[in-house]
């Protein structure tokens, strides 16, 4: 099985978690990156953030060049942002359809998944939606065991 590792992260947790993953399973990866970049202060991010979930707004993202009928599944990690996966994401999964696809979700958060699980699942109808990975960081130190991340890449296996 070819698989894929497709993720948005800002201050980088998600995409330690997202290379873990990507190298136990020998997986290609891809980085969502919105073609205007997030500020550096935390908390005009955290404003910014509230308004663009809130609004349902889709920042735009740089195009991914990726055939995904090569891949027999994909993992797809979000930070939490409002209780739900980033607007980057969002937009991502607007623009790129997986349906059809076996799809592997993960999301990291420094508090509560929220509807992050729900959300997904209803982003991604028409796909096969796995279980839905909650990472806990405080900070930049996880909280989730590695042996819970391991039994989750295992279902992909």
């Amino acid at each position: 099985m070819k698989k894929l590792v497709v993720y948005y992260s800002n201050g980088g947790n998600t995409r330690a978690v997202a290379r873990r993953i990507a190298r136990t399973l020998r997986a290609d990866v891809v980085e969502i990156k919105p073609v205007k970049a997030y500020p550096d202060d935390y908390d005009v991010l955290v404003s910014l953030g509230k308004k663009e979930v809130e609004s349902g707004y889709l920042p735009q993202i740089e195009p991914v060049a990726i055939d995904f009928s090569k891949y027999d599944a994909v993992v797809i990690g979000s930070p939490v942002w409002w209780y739900t996966f980033a607007p980057a994401v969002r937009t991502f999964l607007k623009n790129y359809s997986l349906k059809g696809m076996k799809v592997f979700p993960f999301a990291t958060n420094g508090g509560w998944l929220g509807h992050t699980p729900s959300d997904f699942r209803k982003a991604l109808r028409g796909a096969q939606v796995g279980a839905v990975l909650n990472v806990k960081f405080e900070e930049h130190t996880q909280i989730t065991p590695d042996s819970t991340i391991k039994e989750w890449i295992a279902q992909i296996k």
